[in-house]
């Protein structure tokens, strides 16, 4: 099993940019292909809630992957998607979230895997709409650290059937670079685009 990951720093930080969005950039582009910030609002709020009953292991887990779709945003999104965050946060920081197998976007899976993903999630859309929107995010070492193994990992070779629908191709920084560009970098997001 894998070491027991805090998801709410990165919950907290992502919190933080989703409150600072104003009405005007809900239909502004993301770096995620195709998808507005009010789509990846919406997405966020389906993530959270999709992870929150995979960490509980609770039969609604087998449910289908979030949406992403603009029309579905729910219009108290500034309160209701930081409270999911917390929600979310505080049901993988029990140990038992950690064990066996669960379920989330309609697939089965190891729950620490589930887990990882989960923050991988948080940290690369915490990026995401914070370079839409102009806002600060800086996820915390341990997630940066977390993601950027899970990144690592699914950017080998013979990975490309897995990376399908989770991450872009490949955009190449330094191997030197700091370890959130590489992550960002093994999903497919250019961290140029932040600064």
């Amino acid at each position: 099993m894998a070491s027991v990951l805090d998801l709410a720093p990165t919950a907290r930080a992502v919190a933080d940019v989703v409150t600072g969005v104003r009405d005007d950039q809900l239909h502004d582009p993301t770096p995620c292909d195709g998808m507005s910030v009010a789509a990846l609002l919406d997405h966020l709020h389906g993530l959270a809630w999709a992870f929150r009953v995979a960490a509980q292991k609770s039969p609604e887990a087998a449910g289908t992957a979030p949406s992403a779709d603009a029309a579905h945003l729910v219009a108290d999104w500034r309160t209701a998607i930081p409270a999911r965050l917390d929600a979310l946060a505080q049901a993988w920081r029990e140990p038992a979230a950690w064990e066996g197998f669960t379920a989330a976007g309609g697939l089965d899976l190891p729950a620490d895997v589930a887990g990882v993903i989960a923050l991988d999630e948080l940290v690369l859309h915490g990026w995401d709409l914070a370079v839409a929107t102009g806002r600060p995010f800086t996820p915390d070492d341990d997630a940066v650290a977390a993601v950027l193994e899970f990144t690592d990992a699914m950017s080998a070779p013979g990975q490309e059937a897995s990376r399908e629908g989770l991450f872009g191709p490949v955009v190449a920084v330094p191997a030197d670079a700091p370890p959130f560009d590489r992550a960002l970098g093994n999903s497919g997001r250019d961290p140029r685009r932040g600064r």
